[in-house]
């Protein structure tokens, strides 16, 4: 073999060698690369899992409703004159010496009455006037027999609301399950300032 032929085998197996080593280390830093890849989703994933986690449990034991707006409103104390309310309909505030009873309303009820209904627990919900009669009549299947008001309010600014003393959900349609679960959840519920209080014996609307 001459000199020259055997000076290009060699070359050419040291290009082959050099070849196959950079293969080699490509093929290295790609499983390094993938392996810390998936560590980092791993990691991710499970602070994400922990964090959601968390909230669900805060959701779950605070009872939270979506979309409930809460507002700070201490036991009152009684007027005979007018109230203008913040919230419509109202929340809290002062309000009549005498109760509205609870039950189910085909008119509007007066303000000062239904804010001493819901000091006693109740919850009132409300309607539009023009709201469908179909959708009355679930109102009604849905209104509790006790500590809870039905009646149409004038002006409102969505088709439904439901109030407790100091909470409020605003809803578009009786079928909204929220309604329930607002129910269940301020109906004598722990932010009432004076639980177990009569809502009979009060004054009809």
């Amino acid at each position: 073999m001459s000199k020259k032929k055997s000076a290009n085998v060699r070359q050419e197996r040291l290009e082959a060698a050099r070849r196959e080593q950079q293969a080699a280390e490509k093929k290295k830093a790609f499983v390094l690369y993938g392996a810390a890849a998936a560590a980092v989703a791993l990691i991710a994933g499970a602070v994400f899992w922990a964090i959601a986690n968390d909230e669900g449990r805060k959701i779950a034991s605070s009872g939270t409703i979506e979309g409930v707006q809460t507002y700070e409103y201490e036991a009152a104390k009684h007027t005979e004159a007018p109230v203008e309310y913040a919230e419509s309909p109202p929340v809290g505030g002062e309000h009549r010496g005498s109760w509205l009873n609870c039950g189910v309303y085909d008119k509007p009820v007066p303000n000062e009455y239904a804010v001493h209904s819901l000091e006693h627990g109740a919850v009132w919900i409300t309607y539009s006037p023009d709201l469908p009669a179909d959708q009355v009549d679930k109102l009604r299947d849905l209104t509790p027999s006790t500590y809870a008001v039905l009646s149409p309010y004038e002006d409102m600014d969505t088709p439904i609301a439901i109030s407790a003393w100091g909470h409020q959900l605003k809803v578009d349609s009786a079928d909204d399950a929220r309604l329930g679960a607002f129910i269940k959840e301020y109906r004598q519920g722990p932010q009432t300032p004076e639980p177990g209080a009569a809502c009979t014996g009060g004054v009809d609307a």
